[in-house]
This record gives C-alpha cells, structure tokens and sequence, in this order.
C-alpha cells in the first residue's frame, strides 16, 4: 500500500473555540499517538486530509515540526450533517509491526440462480502489517447454492495477514430467492395492514 504525506501543524490553542478555528481556516484538528509517547496536538490540511481518508486504513506520513511518523487513522468526527472532518485520532505505526485493523469485505462470482447472498459481516477484523494493510477481503461466491456459509475460517487471507476474529464468525450466508408467488403475498398482507391503518385514522378525525 502506498504512502500519503501530510504536513502537519503543532497546536497551541485547545478547545471548542480554537478548533472552529482551526477548521475556519481549512485544517482538521488532529491528535498523533502511540508508542508510549506523548500525545501530539496538531492540525492537518482539510483537503488533503479528506482525500487521503476516502481510503479504507489509508497509511499516512505525517510531517510535523521537521520529523516524520508513520499513522494509520483509528477515530474519525465528521460533521453528522454537513460531512466536513471535525476531529482525526492517528495511531503512530512502525514499518514491519502488526496491527489490528477492520478491512471490508467484498464478495466476487455469482451465486447458483434463485438465491440471495446474504453479507452478515460488512467487514472484519484482521492482523496485517501496517504498510501492507489489504484494501478488501475478497469471497468468492460463484455456484454456491442456497443452505451455503462462508464463516472467518473459510477466508483467504492475503500474504501474513491473520484472523482477529472468531474463526466460527459467519461472513456471507446463501439462502432461496423469494417466489413472485410470496412477494405477491406480502404485498398483500402490506396492503391490508395499510387499509387497517387508514380506517383507524379516519376514526381518531372523526373523534
């Protein structure tokens, strides 16, 4: 996985008030920490911070006051509304040390007709070297029929990249596509559940 350099700003100031700040001027306040040090405040360039965070465990080289740490991005704040970043936590990393990171999960191939691919777990959670992260974890689920589990232990994992799960987890589980014949019904039970609804209405207006 590649690297992506930021330079970074110590901060000085602390608080609600300083952080509006910060961001007013197009910067994400920003902590770096880990391996035993103390933690250092800083502030991160808003756009380039937000690209580089489009990455799943996106390995980042923070530049800051003449040195360089290596980080990965453990808490992320945006904005619930607007999305812009309001806080970024960095765990500091070291080349060749193993972390545990959530990486996604992506299924490949088509499952046997008339079934559904049903991905009980989005993502999971592995122990990888921090400068070789995988961006997924792929599964495959060509031909499998319906009645079909791809539990942890069944993953290929890439390179020395181990579980940090329960290896019984349940990753994808195949089951029977619904027949037109039963979406016909629950319509239908929808429906009549809606006329009941609307009858009671009419009722509390009339009261």
């Amino acid at each position: 996985m590649s690297e992506i350099t930021l330079t970074a700003e110590l901060r000085t100031e602390f608080g609600k008030g300083a952080a509006r700040r910060i961001r007013r001027a197009d910067r994400v306040p920003a902590v770096l920490y880990g391996h035993g040090t103390d933690p250092v405040h800083i502030s991160l360039p808003g756009h380039e911070t937000l690209l580089a965070l489009r990455q799943a465990n996106v390995l980042l080289s923070i530049d800051v006051d003449g040195q360089s740490q290596l980080a990965l991005p453990k808490q992320v704040q945006r904005d619930p509304i607007k999305g812009f970043l309001e806080h970024v936590d960095l765990l500091i990393v070291r080349r060749g040390e193993k972390v545990s990171v959530e990486v996604p999960v992506q299924t490949t191939g088509e499952a046997a007709p008339d079934t559904v691919v049903m991905v009980d777990a989005t993502t999971i959670t592995v122990q990888a070297s921090a400068t070789h992260i995988p961006q997924a974890i792929e599964v495959s689920v060509e031909g499998l029929e319906a009645g079909s589990q791809i539990l942890a232990k069944d993953l290929q994992l890439p390179g020395d990249v181990t579980l940090d799960v329960d290896e019984e987890l349940l990753i994808v589980n195949i089951s029977n596509a619904q027949t037109d014949a039963q979406f016909e019904a629950d319509l239908g039970e929808g429906g009549n559940e809606g006329e009941a609804v609307a009858e009671t209405g009419e009722g509390s207006d009339q009261e």
